[in-house]
């Protein structure tokens, strides 16, 4: 196992500051783009990354990240693409803290100990399977810890005290908690009511460092889940809204040009003006 997350959560500790992690998808809308947002999103602040790898059927996410994984999927992403991303932007930040957001089939295709020892020879250190409960999470978890993978499991709003109890034995680096049920990017994606009482269920049971997930848009929501007791929040809806709105200009920008001029130029600069913009305000909302 590596202590990046361990080293991150003792650094702000004593700096008094939150972590903000944003949530990306590889390969959206191209490898190379979303190589160019991860370094955005950490040079305006991002103190880990939650990433994504494509796949056809997301259930636990909403429309705007489902879209991301289509868009990713037509340009050709696969697990291979994806892993040569990690290893790119590992190289780039050693220390920087890689999480992996992963659906289970994949590891089930792939095989547990393969899938598990790639992406950490690529340079991830954990990997959380949204629809892997704790419950069902055994051989995952032997395999993970093989590796040397961080499992991540999810604490769910209103779980019953053994799933709790569960995800804070199970998880390792930090555990990923909800303030409500559904999915991803709805329009309850603002709510952030009764973070106190989800901070304090999971934490009756020790565990690693609680991070908010689902529901956080906006900078008063990462302060509601830092002064609620969690040690961050997890950002993704809320940016992939802001890839969505400029691939969606580019592509009708590119359907206007004359066939066979149809080359992909560089992102606008105004999707990374905007993307730094963005985590800048949201980072600065974990200072307590």
């Amino acid at each position: 196992m590596s202590n990046r997350y361990e080293n991150l959560f003792r650094s702000l500790h004593e700096r008094g500051e939150g972590a903000f992690v944003p949530f990306l998808m590889l390969g959206d809308p191209t490898p190379e783009d979303a190589l160019d947002i991860v370094r955005t999103v950490v040079a305006a602040g991002a103190d880990a990354l939650e990433l994504g790898v494509p796949f056809s059927d997301p259930v636990a996410d909403g429309p705007t990240i489902q879209a991301s994984h289509l868009r990713a999927l037509a340009a050709g992403a696969t697990v291979d693409s994806a892993l040569e991303q990690v290893r790119a932007i590992r190289s780039e930040f050693p220390e920087l803290p890689i999480g992996m957001l992963i659906y289970g089939n994949v590891a089930f295709t792939r095989g547990f100990n393969r899938f598990y020892s790639e992406f950490a020879e690529a340079g991830a250190d954990s990997i959380l399977l949204p629809d892997v409960p704790v419950r069902e999470g055994a051989p995952f978890i032997a395999a993970a810890e093989k590796a040397g993978i961080d499992p991540i499991f999810i604490a769910p709003a209103r779980a019953s005290a053994s799933t709790l109890e569960g995800v804070a034995h199970h998880s390792r680096g930090y555990i990923y908690a909800i303030s409500r049920d559904g999915v991803t990017g709805t329009e309850r994606e603002s709510e952030t009511l009764g973070l106190e009482e989800v901070v304090a269920n999971i934490k009756r049971f020790d565990g690693p460092p609680v991070l908010l997930g689902f529901g956080i848009s906006a900078p008063e929501h990462v302060r509601d889940a830092v002064a609620a007791g969690a040690e961050g929040a997890i950002t993704g809806s809320a940016i992939t809204k802001i890839i969505d709105r400029h691939v969606s200009r580019e592509t009708a920008a590119e359907s206007t040009q004359i066939e066979g001029n149809s080359s992909r130029a560089p992102m606008d600069p105004a999707l990374h003006k905007e993307l730094a913009e963005f985590v800048t305000r949201m980072k600065a909302a974990t200072r307590k």
